[in-house]
């Protein structure tokens, strides 16, 4: 007669070892096998945009040229080996140009979501949560923003405090934000119904405590998708303002104020001064609506 040790494992049956970790060609190889799982549009549009900022963020680094070095002899150039994107009126390069326009064209879009987001968020919140007279109030508020045209009350303040790039910022902030609290103030109030909040309120917890520590952190991801989503948007918003000479003023690079400076050179028959800073613009803007639908729609799927 056998008997069995604790150590020694059962007729027919393996012993249980803890499973080894995932090594890096494991993930490496989940890794990619999420990423093909991508729609091509999505990855070309991801892409496009990761390789945008890196680029405004090397510009100083990867630059072939100074982009506010001015050479006459070069005026209106074509693409050449020097040149590779070709030259403004001014003789500067449009390669470099473009590559340090990005850093503001991509930066003031962003401030001004965040301005607009701290805004809209705290009105449509502060309208849900409150209800009655202030719900009206705010929501009136926003009403007659949405009635005044979002250009005309923009030239209005800029004619005010004066053009510039801060100044534009502000304004569009201000015009945005109507749009985010009316969003806010939806989904908040069907994240107000769930019974959590009840329960919340009857242990005695304080409704700015319940806002921040938990009604805010359930919106974050509806938020954020939507954030992404108007992002192109407000790019689009910020080089008008410069097309028209109320943002970015020379010397600035930034793309819209590049349009702008080369409009010029159309006449002459020298159209990559207008060209190449209004294809970055449509393809920025055209890469963060594909990625901003992707994104929502990923988020929505996962609150759902």
């Amino acid at each position: 007669m056998t008997v069995q040790t604790a150590t020694s494992p059962a007729p027919g049956r393996r012993s249980a070892q803890p499973e080894p970790p995932p090594g890096r060609g494991r993930l490496l190889r989940t890794g990619l096998r999420h990423v093909r799982s991508w729609p091509l549009p999505f990855t070309v549009a991801a892409a496009f945009l990761a390789l945008t900022t890196v680029a405004a963020l090397l510009a100083p680094l990867i630059a072939p040229q100074d982009p506010q070095a001015i050479d006459l002899n070069a005026s209106s150039a074509p693409p050449d080996g020097v040149h590779l994107l070709g030259t403004d009126q001014s003789g500067r390069d449009l390669l470099s140009r473009v590559l340090f326009g990005a850093r503001t064209s991509l930066v003031a879009p962003l401030a001004l979501l965040l301005c607009a987001a701290v805004i809209g968020v705290a009105l449509g919140t502060l309208a849900a949560w409150r209800g009655g007279w202030t719900d009206a109030l705010v929501s009136r508020v926003t009403d007659v923003m949405f009635a005044f045209p979002g250009l005309l009350f923009v030239v209005l303040i800029i004619a005010v405090f004066g053009d510039g790039l801060t100044t534009a910022v502000v304004a569009l902030a201000l015009a945005y934000s109507p749009v985010i609290a009316k969003y806010t103030r939806s989904i908040a109030l069907s994240e107000r119904a769930k019974p959590y909040i009840d329960a919340y309120r009857v242990q005695g917890v304080s409704g700015f405590s319940i806002c921040v520590r938990h009604l805010l952190p359930n919106l974050a991801a509806a938020l954020l998708g939507y954030l992404v989503l108007m992002f192109g948007e407000v790019l689009m918003g910020m080089t008008t303002l410069s097309y028209l000479g109320f943002g970015a003023q020379p010397p600035s690079s930034e793309w819209g104020l590049m349009v702008k400076e080369g409009q010029a050179a159309i006449v002459q028959g020298a159209l990559w001064p207008a060209l190449v800073p209004g294809t970055a613009i449509a393809l920025t803007v055209v890469a963060f609506n594909i990625v901003g639908v992707r994104v929502s729609d990923r988020l929505g799927a996962r609150e759902r």
